[in-house]
């Protein structure tokens, strides 16, 4: 019996096409990396049971300020109102139940699941560093934190200008209110992802960051309001402010911004204010420093 011929391999065309462009480095691979995270924020690109959470809570942070708007223009039209009845730089203090859930949710969301399916060699295999990694995840949370904030600020600003407040007042205050958001975008985001980085379960996740936010406002002011805000305790109802993210960062509007405090008491002196301001800072760094530090243990 003869045997015939080896058999040999075959390539097949399959269609794909061949890239003979420009390859790009590792600044545009952080860049896709950033825009894939800021999609994702939102829930853009992914099932559409991904997309209920951060679109319903979008909406929810958006139909107050609707709400104000439409009160303001009616209210001013009648003569009724001279102001909007919220101040712009405390509507994050209202709804920071919605903030706290959005956070707690997109959070895990951006990082846990990189962890969890071991995805991060899939970045890091090109030219991108995990100190890049760790930047981009950043500014994708911070800018959907941000723009969470944001929208709704300026849906009462337009109200605002409709009924034909003082122009110049009313820029002011929404330009001082969209500082503060930043600053509530970055501090919020940066503890954030530092308490999602930490663990591969999702759940783990919200419920540390749920914890995280909502315990210790609930804690800086029910202090507050045992030590009392009249005459020398103010400085130390001031001072305590210090413990949660939510008052801190409403402190730092309040001193460094001019804008009337959202909690039982805001910085009573320049000391107590700089200390504000020095404190985010190092939140900031600290949680961005962290970050890194925790991703270069991650193994690959």
């Amino acid at each position: 019996m003869s045997s015939g011929p080896s058999p040999t391999g075959v390539i097949h065309d399959i269609g794909y096409r061949g890239y003979d462009g420009p390859r790009l480095g590792r600044r545009a691979v952080a860049r896709a990396l950033f825009v894939h995270s800021l999609r994702g924020v939102f829930g853009i690109g992914r099932s559409a049971k991904s997309k209920v959470l951060p679109v319903g809570l979008s909406v929810i942070m958006c139909v107050p300020a609707l709400v104000l708007a439409v009160v303001t223009v009616i209210g001013a039209g009648r003569g009724l109102l001279d102001d909007v009845p919220l101040d712009y730089s405390h509507y994050a203090m209202v709804l920071q139940a919605a903030l706290a859930i959005f956070l707690a949710t997109q959070a895990p969301q951006t990082v846990s699941l990189d962890l969890r399916f071991n995805t991060l060699p899939l970045y890091v295999s090109r030219p991108l560093e995990r100190p890049d990694y760790v930047v981009a995840k950043y500014a994708a949370m911070t800018l959907g934190v941000f723009l969470l904030l944001a929208v709704p600020l300026l849906i009462m600003y337009v109200g605002a200008l409709f009924a034909e407040l003082p122009a110049g007042d009313e820029t002011a205050e929404v330009a001082a209110a969209l500082v503060g958001a930043a600053i509530y975008a970055l501090v919020l985001s940066g503890l954030a992802l530092l308490i999602a980085s930490l663990t591969s379960r999702r759940g783990f996740g919200v419920a540390g960051i749920i914890t995280t936010l909502v315990m210790t406002y609930a804690v800086a002011t029910a202090l507050q309001g045992v030590v009392g805000i009249d005459n020398d305790d103010a400085v130390t109802a001031g001072w305590l402010g210090l413990i949660s993210p939510m008052t801190l960062v409403d402190g730092v509007q309040v001193w460094a911004l001019g804008t009337d405090p959202a909690t039982p008491a805001g910085p009573a002196s320049d000391a107590t204010g700089i200390t504000f301001v020095l404190v985010t800072l190092a939140v900031v760094v600290g949680c961005l420093g962290l970050l890194v530090a925790r991703y270069r243990k991650v193994r690959l």
